[in-house]
């Protein structure tokens, strides 16, 4: 599994979390790294910072800065990946807040497939 370039947005999420469908998420790998950059909604800018077992499983520490009230918040988030029949990938996402805010929950974030690379036959999964 590899990460590197791909687009994704929030389809569920718990209560409490800053996240909605209003932002996009921009996932990057080299090796065993991942990283993550974010926007929109709300949120001024953020990012994410871990890494990725042989399974595509995820384990990160994520940031980000309010745009009303310039407010840092931040957590840690552990990240589960389901292959989707069209080949696109959904996370199925454990998260709590560590600075900023209290509390914990659930997400689901789902791949964007950007219109320039979309085709009608399913993505094969880079491995």
């Amino acid at each position: 599994m590899n990460y590197a370039g791909r687009l994704f947005r929030p389809v569920s999420n718990s209560p409490n979390r800053e996240v909605n469908g209003e932002k996009q998420f921009r996932y990057e790998q080299r090796g065993n790294l991942f990283s993550a950059t974010y926007s929109g909604g709300g949120i001024r800018a953020g990012h994410m910072l871990g890494s990725c077992d042989a399974k595509g499983n995820l384990r990160f520490c994520y940031h980000h800065v309010l745009d009303d009230v310039g407010v840092l918040r931040s957590g840690v988030c552990e990240s589960r990946p389901e292959i989707l029949p069209d080949g696109r990938i959904r996370m199925h996402e454990c998260w709590r807040w560590t600075l900023g805010a209290s509390g914990a929950g659930e997400a689901i974030v789902e791949e964007i497939i950007p219109a320039s690379r979309s085709s009608p036959l399913p993505r094969k999964v880079q491995k």
